[in-house]
Parts: C-alpha cells; sequence; structure tokens
C-alpha cells in the first residue's frame, strides 16, 4: 500500500535483521532439502540449460563457478561446458584466516578439487591463482532470492565482500530452485543483489538491473 514503509528495505537493522535472515534461511533450506532427487536432478539440468544459452556466458572467457554443495542444484553441466568450450573456469577456495575468497583455476573437477574445511568443494593447492580483474562472468551462489535481486547466503559474508572486488562489467547471474524464490529477502546496505537469477522456470531479471 502506498506510503507503508517496506521493512526490508527502510527498517531491518542488527539484531533484528540478522533474526529475520537467520528465519528466512532455515525456511527455505528446509524446502530445498524436501525436494525429490527426480524432481532436483530434472531441475537442475534446466536450470544450466538456461545458463548455458546465456550470450553473456557464451561470450565470457574467464567464468568464476561454484560447485555443488549438499543441497544445492548440479552445476558440474556448467563446469564441464565451460571447460569443453575452452573458457578458464574459476572456483573459489576459502582463506578461513582472511575470511575472503580466493580464485583459482580448473581444468579438471575430478582431479582438481577436493572438499575444504567446512566441507565445500574447493581448488587444489596445484590449481594456479587467478587475477579477480580477469573474471569477466560470475555465478552467484545463495539459499534465497528475491525478484529485485537480493540475496540471501549462507551467512559467512564470502560473497559480499567477494562481489564488489569483481569487474563491474562481469554479469553476477544466480542459479536456484524456484522453491528458493520469495517475496522478500531482508537486507542491509552492504548486501549485494545479483543482476539475474535463473531457476528451472524462469529467468528473472530484476528491474533496473
Amino acid at each position: 500500500m502506498a506510503g507503508e514503509r517496506d521493512p526490508f528495505d527502510a527498517g531491518l537493522q542488527g539484531t533484528a535483521l540478522r533474526e529475520a535472515k537467520l528465519a528466512l534461511r532455515r525456511q527455505v533450506l528446509a524446502a530445498r532439502d524436501l525436494l525429490a532427487p527426480d524432481v532436483r536432478a530434472r531441475a537442475a539440468l534446466e536450470i544450466a540449460a538456461r545458463l548455458l544459452a546465456m550470450p553473456s556466458f557464451r561470450d565470457a572467457r574467464t567464468v568464476l563457478l561454484t560447485l555443488p554443495f549438499r543441497g544445492e542444484w548440479d552445476t558440474l553441466p556448467i563446469v564441464n561446458a565451460a571447460l569443453g568450450a575452452g573458457k578458464t573456469v574459476v572456483v573459489p577456495r576459502v582463506n578461513v584466516a582472511a575470511r575472503m575468497l580466493e580464485l583459482h583455476a580448473i581444468v579438471d573437477p575430478l582431479r582438481d578439487v577436493a572438499a575444504g574445511p567446512q566441507g565445500i568443494p574447493e581448488p587444489l593447492a596445484h590449481c594456479q591463482a587467478v587475477e579477480l580483474a580477469a573474471v569477466d562472468w560470475v555465478l552467484v551462489p545463495g539459499v534465497t532470492f528475491d525478484r529485485t535481486g537480493r540475496r540471501l547466503g549462507y551467512g559467512g559474508g564470502y560473497y559480499d565482500r567477494l562481489l564488489p572486488s569483481l569487474p563491474r562489467h562481469a554479469p553476477r547471474i544466480a542459479g536456484a530452485f524456484r522453491v528458493q524464490i520469495v517475496e522478500r529477502v531482508p537486507a542491509g546496505p552492504h548486501d549485494i543483489a545479483v543482476d539475474a537469477i535463473v531457476t528451472e522456470a524462469e529467468i528473472i531479471l530484476p528491474a533496473g538491473r
């Protein structure tokens, strides 16, 4: 209604914002993890197909991707397609001490990747480091998103610290199951939005992005 404040745009701060994020994160993760394996597999293939068809992906030479973790959609078809097309595939590694992500290129997801300290698949030590400035397309992970592009991650803040350091021209694209799309994601001033969200049902292009 006109004149009413949107609490996610103007109100929540501090403890209230953290509690709102925590509650939504738990709710969406529970819904995501209830997806049947066959539903999850079909949806992941649809997401991958939509992403691979994006002109921005086809034109990119150095792509920052993520590897599937727990109940996330399977990104390996994207990784393999990018490698097959001759792109440089970059995957982040967590630097726990610095609370930052470091970027490394992989050429074989079987040989070059292992679970890191938090169980997240990461590049091994032999993988070549990649400069932030080289990245020209980004697949952004997240727990939930809304149609304005707002994103809620797992709570570590790693991508909120990484994304501002990447080239501005590199599209920030998220992939997600449609159960991960909600009406409003509670966001603070330092939370980073994405340029598009790809689900098994649609491509969401936030207005003005």
